[in-house]
C-alpha cells in the first residue's frame, strides 16, 4: 500500500515522502497512530502543493536575510571601554550587547548565537560575521573607543 508519511517513521522514512509498506502496517499501526495517510491523488496534490508553499516561503525568508545583510553594511556600532595607560583594554564587547546595541538603536534583531565571534576587546574597527540565513552571511561594523 503506498502511504504519505505525515511524521519521520524509523526504518521507514522520513515526513512527506510517498512509500510503499505492507497493507497490515498501513492499516493496523501507521494511519492509526496518525503517521500517515494513504497516498491518492488528492492527497498527492496537497502534498506536492505544501511542498511548493515551503520552497516558496524559504527564499522568501533568503530574500529577507539579504536585504538585511545591505542594511547591516551600512551600520556602525559604538561601543566605549576603559583602557589603561598603555592602550590595554579593560573588559569586552560581548555578542548579546551588540545584539542588543543593534535592536534599540536601528530596530534589526539579530540572534546573539549567529553572530560568529567572541567577545570583543580590541580598539578601533571590528567587523563581525553574522549568520542571517544558510547561505546569506553579513558583516556588523563595531567601533570600539577609549574612555581614560
Amino acid at each position: 500500500m503506498k502511504v504519505i508519511l505525515l511524521k519521520d517513521v524509523k526504518n521507514i522514512g522520513k515526513k512527506g515522502e510517498t512509500v510503499n509498506v505492507s497493507d497490515g502496517h498501513a492499516r493496523n499501526f501507521l494511519i492509526p497512530n496518525k503517521l500517515a495517510l494513504v497516498a491518492t491523488e488528492k492527497s498527492l496534490e496537497v502534498l506536492s502543493q505544501q511542498k511548493e508553499d515551503a520552497k516558496a516561503k524559504i527564499e522568501e525568508q533568503r530574500q529577507e536575510a539579504i536585504i538585511l545583510k545591505d542594511k547591516l553594511a551600512n551600520i556602525t556600532l559604538d561601543f566605549q571601554l576603559k583602557t589603561g595607560e598603555d592602550g590595554r583594554v579593560f573588559g569586552s564587547i560581548s555578542t548579546k550587547q551588540v545584539a542588543e546595541e543593534l535592536m534599540k538603536k536601528h530596530g534589526i534583531q539579530v540572534d546573539k548565537r549567529k553572530i560568529n565571534s567572541g567577545p570583543v576587546n580590541t580598539l578601533g574597527l571590528n567587523r563581525l560575521p553574522v549568520e542571517l540565513f544558510k547561505d546569506v552571511e553579513g558583516t556588523i561594523v563595531v567601533r570600539i573607543r577609549s574612555t581614560t
